[in-house]
């Protein structure tokens, strides 16, 4: 059986994930979302490597319910980023610096804009599948960038604080 202090933190790590991913239906900046940081934050935190990319997916998952499905095609490529980027979150698991916080952050907002619009301009709809209309997809989006990236730090940086900060000084989350 768990003790204590490992069950107390995995609520703190679905509980956070949770919060914010419910936060996602009433934030209206396109692309200003939690989503890439909640991967990114399961990946690292949550032991099984299964589990740190199923919670985070279930989550995309309920709060897209909510706000409503899009393009079966383009969800396999959001869905995949994500995967992806909980992938990252592994490899942060022993290598946490805060630089590399910083680093997987980015890259993860990077990864999610290329993969998204290879999905958007595959897709055919909206781009002419040649390197014209690739180029156009990715020219178009760039707008949207500027929030990928500062959703995702913005809250890497408060999950990651708000657990790092939590194991260290709240004592029902601390381990023996």
């Amino acid at each position: 059986m768990k003790d204590k202090a490992t069950v107390s933190r995995i609520v703190l790590l679905v509980s956070i994930m949770a919060l914010f991913a419910f936060l996602r239906v009433f934030i209206e900046i396109p692309n200003f979302s939690p989503v890439a940081a909640i991967a990114l934050f399961g990946g690292t935190f949550i032991g099984r490597k299964a589990w740190a990319m199923f919670v985070p997916l279930a989550i995309l998952f309920v709060s897209d319910a909510i706000l409503g499905f899009y393009s079966p095609f383009l969800m396999v490529f959001v869905y995949a980023s994500f995967a992806l980027i909980a992938g990252i979150g592994f490899w942060l698991r022993n290598n946490m610096k805060v630089q590399n916080v910083v680093g997987a952050s980015l890259f993860s907002s990077v990864l999610f804009f290329a993969l998204t619009n290879i999905g958007v301009w595959s897709e055919g709809l909206w781009y002419p599948l040649s390197l014209t209309g690739l180029g156009e997809c990715f020219a178009m989006a760039i707008p949207f960038f500027r929030y990928e990236v500062a959703g995702t730090m913005l809250f890497t940086l408060v999950f990651f604080g708000i657990y790092q900060l939590s194991i260290t000084k709240i004592g029902v989350f601390k381990t023996a």
